[in-house]
Formats: structure tokens, C-alpha cells, sequence
């Protein structure tokens, strides 16, 4: 065995090993690349989920939102409607008919009047437009004597001149007695769905 042949030999023998080692890292390569890959794929389809997820609870809270508010408009649109009709029935209030008008002071001043004894010295106030109105029905009663204005829409407020009882039998008192009362009746009504 010649030298030359030694180191053909000896060649032939690292080449073959080289080759080896080549395939070896090849596969080896493949391995990382073929589980970076795999892993690489899990996180995008884990961050495809999570970015579903999100826009999902992004989507139920904006819709949530959205319903609040649409809610809130509604709700502040009714109490509008609501104003405006206590509004109608203030101003329709304000200018009654004077035959409606005194009857219905009338009835006031006969309701507030059992409070009083006969014989008290009484005060009586009401709505300036009012006065010749309240002046000519307490004509009709002894010690009762028209006292001042009182900002209202009609009716009278009744006092005892030593005593402290006050009774508000004014058409503002009893519109807001009839409203508080009734205010879910006339929603309903006005709201129908």
C-alpha cells in the first residue's frame, strides 16, 4: 500500500465523514426549521384566537355602549315630551276660562276653609290676575280677606292670621299631586310600544 493510496484513502474517509456530517446538520436543520415552523404556526393560530377574542369583547362592549346610549336618548327624549306636555297643561291651566276658573276656585277655598274655624281671622292669597276673582268669592265668607299675590297658576293658599296652618290649594300644588301620581300612567300612555 502505496502512501498516495494511504492518503486517498484517508481522504475518501473524511469526504464520506464530511458528507455525513453535512446530513447529519441537514436533518438537524430540518428538525429546528420544521419545529419553528410548527411552533411559529401554534402562535399566529394562538394570536389569531386571542385577536378573535379581543375583537369579540370589543365588539359586545361597543354594542353594549351603543344600546346605553341609545337608551339614555330615549329616555332623555321622554322626559323632553313629558316637559313639554306639563308645559301644554300649565299654560292651559293659566288660561282657563273665567267661569272654569272661579268655580274651581270655589272649590279650593271650600276644601282649604274646613281646616279653619269660623271666626278666625283668614288670609288668602292667589295669582295677581286673580285678585278681583278671589275678592268677589270672599265676599262670601266672614273674616276672610284677600292678602297679597302668590306666584302661581291659580287656586289660593289659605292661612290663619294667629295660627301657623297653611294650606296650598293653588292649581300648581294639585297639577303636581295629579302628576306625581299618575306620571307612569301618562308615560305609558304617551309612549305606547
Amino acid at each position: 500500500m502505496s502512501l498516495d493510496t494511504v492518503v486517498e484513502d484517508i481522504r475518501e474517509e473524511a469526504r464520506a465523514r464530511a458528507e455525513e456530517i453535512r446530513d447529519e446538520g441537514e436533518a438537524r436543520a430540518e428538525e429546528i426549521t420544521s419545529a419553528a415552523e410548527a411552533d411559529a404556526e401554534e402562535i399566529r393560530e394562538q394570536a389569531e384566537r386571542e385577536a378573535e377574542r379581543e375583537i369579540e369583547q370589543l365588539r359586545e362592549q361597543r354594542l353594549s355602549s351603543a344600546k346605553l346610549e341609545a337608551k339614555q336618548k330615549r329616555l332623555e327624549a321622554r322626559r323632553d315630551v313629558l316637559g313639554e306636555v306639563r308645559e301644554r297643561v300649565e299654560e292651559e291651566l293659566a288660561s282657563l276660562p273665567d267661569d272654569t276658573r272661579e268655580e274651581l276656585t270655589r272649590e279650593l277655598l271650600d276644601a282649604a276653609s274646613v281646616e279653619f274655624e269660623e271666626g278666625n281671622d283668614v288670609k288668602v292669597y292667589g295669582r295677581a290676575d286673580d285678585r278681583e276673582l278671589i275678592e268677589s268669592i270672599l265676599e262670601d265668607y266672614d273674616g276672610y280677606e284677600y292678602a297679597g299675590e302668590y306666584d302661581c297658576l291659580g287656586g289660593v293658599v289659605v292661612e290663619g292670621e294667629g295660627s301657623r296652618l297653611r294650606v296650598n290649594n293653588t292649581f300648581d300644588s294639585m297639577l303636581e299631586d295629579v302628576w306625581e301620581d299618575n306620571l307612569r300612567e301618562i308615560s305609558d300612555r304617551l309612549f305606547e310600544q
